[in-house]
């Protein structure tokens, strides 16, 4: 006995666990292998067995396996809890010799594994089991070993990544003697092969969650028969068609979760016949129609989530008669109205929650004074207008009051916000509302977000903002704001995760305070802010000073450290007055994605330490003075997507390496730099690229044949360039790319749609040779410009393949040859300049060349024909010549065309005065008669002026 004591103690000791036994009356093998177990001990009072060791959430870790022997010394175990452990390793079959035990939890060790549960065939007394995340993938036989656990009543294998049933006759025939109440066989991945296995224990099921699998087709009808079903759990999944009728005959559900699946049709009126139901979710499906009347009946309902569907029509007015509603969330729809003021009145005094965001709710704000348990309410996203009744005051238990982007106007006084003792969460962006506070009345609520964009807040700072110490988010931009900064705003920024002033007219320095938090989101764009810019600013995570009045140097951000290893991620300096040479420390910003410095005065070379922006994906240094050669470094960016260095004054070759380095640049933009050299081959590796701009540089060579492998310009589809940066708090910041694009002859920016642009412009540099007819292979370019260049030879005849061309400028070279007939074909071209060359021949007839003025063809003496007034030879009058017997039939065809016209319009005008005149005379007797009498008189006067004439 002591040899088998010892033995037990050593290897428990072997395992590292540092357990200890309590002060119970434990028999002595028994007290041995609990030896080093920590609390959780139970044992039998009378026999002194130990019955009962619960260890969860200890975190041991370590090896399951070393455990086992210990374990198996306990026989009398009836309840056994090792779960949240870490423990890693092969699940031991020992466990199959504890044959007393009535609970196994072994669930969230996630590093365990059990390929075969046959071992638990010998548990004949276990009712509860959780194996929670413990990896089953190679327990293929697992129905089968659950279907010989005769006492088992819950079971809980949530994402255990149990393996697909594959149909069998001997699996879904079997005659199960379990019991089972509780399953959970959720995050797994199954088909709907589990269905004939599942409805084996249809007549005992009281709580079923399916959630995160893979059901797909129609929910079947045989759900109906789980009559004993309270909770049922289908979410996200892929279930499409419609709910089946045969939901109402569940008429002991509680809870029912179909959200996110595909779900069609309307919602069905058995609804109404689920009259036990609390918890509805059929969130994020497509189920449309309106809303069932039949709802009113489900008067247990606690919870209603319709939200992210389509449904339409108005709020029915039987919702009045769920007097126990605590959250009803229905946003997302088309629902356009609600049928009476008093659509909830039942549940004015349970109503928690109340959502009817992004819908085409009309009219004005609801009447919502008698909720005297709202904490939440979303309208945002809506057509309500007229103003905010002031009875939104006495909403006493409001924490979220979010109406953003309606069309509410008028004043908010204190009465409607200052009471609301709770609120921590106001948001009222985008309507055109206005404050009217004194400077006196302070909020009795402490909010740890306001959002009052484009609400008229101006022109002082609004005073009472300052009362809000725990401030989170702060949104003010376009609040007409025409005021300096005060000191006590500073002191608000130490809590902030975002901060938003932008489209304002405030002024003023920013202070150099080391309160800056590093996940800080700052946008204080499009103000008349000055001075220089703190070294602290840098410290945010996400900045943007845009268009303002800042000046000097920014060397100076080459002392920010940061203290949370989350680093500036967005960076926009530009439209400012800044000048001096960039910092040589942007290792410090290793995490920054965009960088705008555009419009400013920089001078000096780009550091080489920008190559080590490795996250980096937009670079914007436009209209600047910088100097030099690109930095070598600038290929370890790899991840850049937009380039503009356009308006410096940089030097040197556009180097071999930002073809194969930078293939994922979908926007190359170096105009109006001094490089000179070739056009690297090495460019045409840049698959992605939609906009290509190497214009007013001094480049020479020829163009490469090889541009027809940018696929992005030959192929459908275009990428986009939005950004959603997440700071430290998981905020996310939204970003949309723009760059500047010659187009049509001026510079234009092109944000949202920059997208659609795909071009090529090469003009004003030196090259030579000719148009190479692979460009004819980009077929998807909209713009294409090579003007003012040296190019010779003729227009390639395949110029008609790019038919989405807009804009084409090939002026200013030194091509000849005839106009291709094929250019006829583009005909969505609105701007053509083939001015300045040697070009011959008769411009090719077609409604789209001859629209275009007489300059886009001048410069060219050999050209001829529309809308030149110059004639070619063979439309001169005695020309032999098939193409001027081809153009004498053409006009003969004219002619004859206009004949028919004149005549036509004669016989037509005849028509028209005839019938006006007669038609009117025939159809209205008493015009008829004044008609004639009138001829009457004219005769009567003809004849006594003729015979007085005669004497």
């Amino acid at each position: 006995m002591v040899k088998e004591r010892n033995s037990v103690k050593r290897r428990l000791k072997r395992t590292g666990y540092t357990l200890a036994c309590s002060e119970v009356g434990c028999r002595g093998r028994e007290r041995q292998a609990l030896l080093h177990f920590k609390q959780g001990v139970e044992c039998n009072n009378q026999t002194g067995h130990v019955i009962r060791l619960d260890l969860h959430e200890q975190y041991l870790g370590g090896k399951i396996s070393q455990l086992g022997p210990s374990l198996a010394e306990l026989q009398h175990l009836k309840h056994l809890n090792l779960s949240y452990n870490d423990f890693e390793g092969i699940l031991p079959t020992q466990h199959g010799n504890l044959s007393n035990l009535q609970s196994l939890d072994l669930g969230y060790n996630s590093d365990m594994t059990c390929g075969n549960l046959d071992w638990l065939s010998h548990l004949p007394s276990l009712t509860h089991l959780d194996l929670r995340w413990v990896n089953l993938s190679k327990a293929i036989h697992w129905p089968q070993a659950i279907n010989k656990m005769p006492s088992l009543t819950e079971l809980y294998l949530s994402d255990t990544q149990l393996p697909p049933i594959i149909p069998t006759i001997s699996i879904s025939h079997i005659n199960s003697s379990t019991s089972l109440v509780v399953l959970d066989l959720s995050e797994n991945g199954l088909t709907s092969s589990i269905y004939p296995w599942l409805f084996n224990f249809s007549s005992s099921l009281v709580h079923l969650d399916l959630s995160g699998n893979d059901l797909n087709g129609s929910i079947p009808d045989a759900f109906g028969d789980m009559t004993t079903l309270a909770h049922l759990d289908l979410y996200s999944n892929h279930l499409n068609g419609s709910i089946p009728d045969a939901f109402g005959n569940m008429t002991t559900l509680a809870y029912l979760h179909l959200s996110s699946n595909e779900l069609r049709g309307s919602i069905p009126n058995a609804f109404g016949d689920m009259t036990t139901l609390a918890y509805l979710h059929l969130s994020s499906n497509e189920l449309r129609g309106s809303i069932p009347e039949a709802f009113g009946n489900m008067t247990t309902l606690a919870y209603l989530d319709l939200s992210w569907n389509q449904l339409e029509g108005e709020i029915p007015k039987s919702l009045r008669d769920l007097c126990n509603l605590q959250e009803l969330l229905l946003t997302g729809n088309n629902l356009t109205g609600l049928k009476e003021k008093d659509f909830l009145a039942c549940s004015n005094h349970t109503l928690e929650v109340l959502d009817l965001s992004y819908n085409q709710l009309k009219g004005s704000f609801p009447d919502l004074s008698g909720f005297s348990q709202l904490r939440e309410l979303h309208l945002e996203f809506n057509q309500l207008n007229g103003t905010l009744p002031e009875s939104i005051g006495q909403l006493a238990q409001l924490q979220v009051l979010s109406i953003p982007s309606n069309s509410l106007r008028g004043t908010v006084s204190a009465n409607h916000l200052f009471g609301l003792s709770n609120l921590i969460d106001l948001d009222l962006s985008f309507n055109s509302l206005t404050f009217n506070i004194s400077l006196e009345q302070v909020p009795q609520f402490r909010a740890s977000r306001i959002m009052l964009a484009s609400c008229k807040l101006g022109p002082r700072f609004p005073n009472w903002l300052q009362t809000q110490k725990g401030l989170l988010n702060l949104d003010i931009s376009a609040s007409r704001i025409s005021d300096v900064i005060p000191n006590w705003f500073w002191n608000l920024t130490s809590d902030l995760n975002s901060l938003n002033i932008s489209n304002n007219h405030i002024s003023g320095t920013l202070p150099n305070l080391t309160s800056y938090p590093s996940y800080l989101g700052m946008d204080m764009s499009s103000n008349c802010l000055e001075g220089s810019i703190p070294q602290s600013v840098f410290n945010a995570g996400w900045l943007d000073l845009s268009k303002n009045l800042f000046s000097g140097s920014i060397s100076l951000s080459c002392g920010t450290t940061n203290q949370t290893g989350w680093g500036l991620s967005y960076l926009d300096l530009s439209n400012n007055r800044l000048s001096g040479e960039l910092p040589n420390c942007w290792e410090q910003w290793k995490d920054l994605i965009v960088l705008n410095l555009a419009n400013n005065n920089f001078s000096g070379k780009i550091k080489d330490s920008i190559g080590l922006l490795y996250q980096m994906q937009t670079l914007h240094l436009r209209n600047n003075s910088f100097t030099g050669a690109l930095p070598s470094s600038l290929k370890n960016c790899r991840a850049l997507r937009l380039i503009d260095l356009g308006k410096n004054k940089l030097s040197g070759k556009i180097t071999a390496w930002m073809g194969g380095s930078l293939s994922d640049l979908v926007v190359l933009n170096l105009r109006s730099n001094e490089f000179n050299g070739s056009i690297p081959s090495s460019l045409c590796q840049l698959e992605k690229i939609q906009m290509l701009d190497l214009s007013s540089n001094n480049l020479s060579g020829k163009i490469p044949k090889c541009l027809k492998n940018l696929t992005a310009m030959a192929q459908k589809g275009s990428l986009v360039l939005p950004y959603i940066v997440f700071d430290d708090w998981e905020i996310p910041h939204y970003y949309v790319d723009s760059t500047l694009v010659q187009w049509k002859g001026k510079e234009q920016e092109y944000k949202n749609t920059l997208e659609l642009i795909k071009s090529i412009d090469f003009s004003s540099n030196k090259l030579i040779g000719e148009i190479p007819i692979e460009v004819t292979d980009l077929v998807e370019l909209v713009s294409l410009n090579l003007s003012r260049n040296n190019l010779i030879g003729s227009i390639p005849t395949t110029i008609g393949q790019l038919k989405l061309l807009d804009f084409l400028d090939l002026s200013q070279n030194q091509l000849n040859g005839s106009i291709p007939d094929t250019l006829s074909q583009i005909a969505d071209l609105s701007v053509l300049d083939l001015s300045n060359n040697t070009l011959s021949g008769k411009i090719p007839l077609g409604t789209q060349l001859q629209s275009f003025d007489a300059s886009t063809y001048e410069g060219n003496p050999g050209l001829c024909g529309p809308p030149l007034l110059k004639r070619c030879p063979e439309d001169e009058l005695g020309g032999v010549s098939f193409t001027s017997g081809l153009s004498s039939k053409k006009e003969d065809i004219q002619d004859d065309a206009n004949n028919i016209w004149f005549y036509g319009n004669i016989v037509l005008g005849f028509i028209i005065g005839f019938w006006g005149v007669c038609g009117t005379l025939l159809f209205n007797s008493s015009w008829r008669y004044a008609y004639f009498q009138l001829l009457s008189k004219i005769k009567d006067w003809l004849t006594s002026t003729g015979l007085h004439l005669k004497d």
